[in-house]
């Protein structure tokens, strides 16, 4: 909420080149060069919220890459971005969160080509990155047709669980399932929505799943028994282990959905995710293509008319 206030007072984008910009929400800017091209950009970065550096590093360059995968588009190179306090913080620490980094960025096959640093209080590490689409197959967060199936890629939690971190509560077992899921690339699933068609797409992040659903801008139904969690993520959220953003999520919810759930559920529909997986819209005929290209694809509800989200049990 208070970011769209702050997009609202940036002067409206009148160059016709810019086939995205900050008038919809989306993942990323579009930028078209010519004919057959048009790059995709993207900035992200955020304090530390696993203990591990490598993994902090790790984290930080699969959110995002997320940004770009979600256009449909194929990320060609970054820029890191540092922030840290220079007389806490050791050289070492901070190679190894780079090195995360950059091994993650390695495995999709991304250089690292330069970057800024900057003292500061506290520890903030991120990247831009810049990719490639052709402009008649960007893949925006708009589009969604009713009727469209509704897939999520990646289970959810991960904002309880980065809490539960922070407080020394979270159980070993679900800080590596966590770490594990936020460090794996939505390449695969870039890919696979491409190839079924896609109407819509965007990664699940700060405002959660249901905020980002919103972002669709158009109707729909949501089966909370088909969204998958990480395991122990109930048993986290009834410890009231939310993050801020996740309560505020759900504020700016209250006017769109209709929630047939009690509020845990709605809680954990709306906490903000770090790394999240795509949420994607694509017509119904083109289902199996897509949960057979992308393992990991649940199919968690549908597209509908009328600009409210319900969500049933």
């Amino acid at each position: 909420m208070e970011l769209g206030q702050v997009l609202e007072a940036l002067p409206p984008l009148t160059d016709p080149r810019v086939l995205v910009g900050t008038d919809r929400r989306d993942d990323a800017a579009v930028f078209q060069i010519d004919g057959d091209r048009a790059l995709v950009a993207t900035v992200d970065f955020f304090t530390p919220i696993v203990d591990d550096p490598e993994a902090f590093g790790a984290i930080a360059a699969a959110n995002a890459l997320s940004d770009v995968y979600a256009m449909g588009a194929t990320p060609l190179f970054a820029l890191s971005i540092l922030a840290f306090p220079r007389e806490k913080l050791g050289a070492g620490l901070l190679q190894k969160i780079v090195a995360g980094g950059a091994a993650k960025l390695a495995e999709a096959g991304v250089p690292v080509v330069g970057g800024h640093s900057v003292d500061d209080s506290e520890p903030k590490f991120g990247y831009a990155v810049t990719g490639e689409v052709r402009p008649g197959e960007v893949i925006r967060n708009e589009g969604g047709q009713p009727g469209d199936r509704v897939y999520l890629t990646k289970p959810l939690g991960t904002g309880l669980v980065a809490t539960a971190i922070k407080r020394g509560l979270c159980p070993p077992k679900l800080e590596g399932q966590a770490i594990a899921l936020m460090t794996r690339l939505n390449r695969e699933a870039s890919v696979a929505m491409r190839a079924a068609g896609a109407h819509a797409a965007t990664d699940v992040t700060g405002y959660g799943l249901i905020g980002h659903l919103a972002n669709f801008r158009v109707g729909a139904e949501i089966e909370l028994g088909r969204v998958p969690l990480l395991d122990g993520v109930r048993e986290l959220a009834a410890q009231d282990l939310f993050p801020s953003g996740s309560r505020r999520n759900h504020a700016a919810a209250a006017g769109i959905v209709d929630w047939e759930v009690g509020e845990l559920d709605q809680l954990i529909l709306c906490d903000a995710q770090t790394s999240g997986g795509l949420l994607v819209a694509l017509p119904p005929e083109r289902a199996a293509d897509f949960e057979r290209r992308c393992r990991d694809a649940a199919w968690i509800g549908s597209l509908t008319g009328g600009g409210r989200i319900r969500v049933r049990p």
